[in-house]
């Protein structure tokens, strides 16, 4: 067994080589601790969060089990296993995952995020709002935080709330394209295009490779057609709208109007390729390489 402050020393050194993003050191000197201290839950976790740190979800859910199994309540394994699943697109292991990560540390602002953003895709706004109001009372200056409740008030069409809502994100980061892409969102919700299109370019100024950031500045580009623009109105209907809503929407506009949705479905297609095909050109030229 090793001392408690030679333990100390060896956690401090594989979270100092975490922050230097050197995750091979690091997992080396964690399994190296693991194997002198088996019991201790602290550096299961850490090698969990390592391991998320570099994509390995399996391994990451596996540790951080690891480190439930000898401590049901260890803040980091949790915090671990909620941010993987988030990361998977998990949502059914999310959940209840969530629910015991709060109970355990209800002042954690990431986790009702997590909740806003679960709220936001079943297309539960206003749930979503009390969620990042939650984050928010937690952590009242976190700029990524800040961008999402502009999104969000956005969503519920509270045009002025959410561009309050973005200044303040701003004036707080100005560095951050994730931050963009949120506040790009917002902008598009409420018809801002040109604060969209400007909120696009500084998100692929910062990170030109990220192909998220890159498909929507070229979906942004298309939206400076007027006409593309009036077709994708239904769209945004849609992302209101629960799944059955959507189901049973498009059921009986599909009796009622049948050809004018096919003619609307024609007409899209036109433009969206036409749209795209001029926004290429317009960035590239005539060359289609890859």
């Amino acid at each position: 067994m090793l001392q408690e402050n030679d333990v100390a020393i060896r956690y401090r050194k594989i979270v100092q080589l975490m922050e230097w993003k050197r995750f091979k050191e690091a997992e080396h000197d964690a399994l190296a601790l693991i194997q002198d201290e088996p019991e201790d839950p602290d550096t299961y976790a850490l090698l969990g969060n390592i391991k998320h740190q570099m994509e390995q979800y399996d391994q990451a859910l596996y540790w951080s089990q690891e480190a439930l199994r000898r401590d049901p309540e260890h803040t980091l394994a949790w915090y671990v296993r909620a941010n993987t699943y988030y990361e998977q697109e998990n949502w059914r292991a999310l959940k209840p995952t969530l629910e015991e990560a709060l109970r355990i540390d209800p002042y954690e602002a990431h986790y009702h995020m997590m909740n806003a953003n679960l709220s936001n895709k079943n297309a539960r706004f206003g749930e979503a709002k009390e969620h990042m109001l939650k984050a928010l009372e937690i952590a009242p200056e976190n700029a990524f935080y800040l961008a999402q409740m502009s999104y969000i008030e956005a969503l519920l069409g509270n045009k002025g709330d959410s561009r309050q809502y973005e200044a303040e994100s701003l004036r707080l980061e100005v560095e951050s394209e994730l931050n963009y892409l949120y506040l790009a969102w917002a902008a598009d919700r409420r018809g801002d295009h040109e604060q969209y299109l400007l909120t696009l370019k500084n998100a692929i100024r910062l990170n030109p490779d990220n192909k998220q950031i890159r498909e929507e500045y070229i979906e942004g580009l298309q939206k400076s057609y007027l006409l593309y623009r009036i077709l994708l109105a239904p769209s945004k209907l849609l992302k209101q709208m629960k799944p059955w809503q959507i189901l049973l929407s498009w059921f009986v506009v599909w009796i009622v109007f049948r050809p004018l949705v096919i003619l609307f479905i024609i007409l899209f297609i036109l433009v969206h390729w036409s749209t795209k095909l001029l926004v290429h050109v317009k960035l590239f030229g005539w060359s289609f390489k890859r």
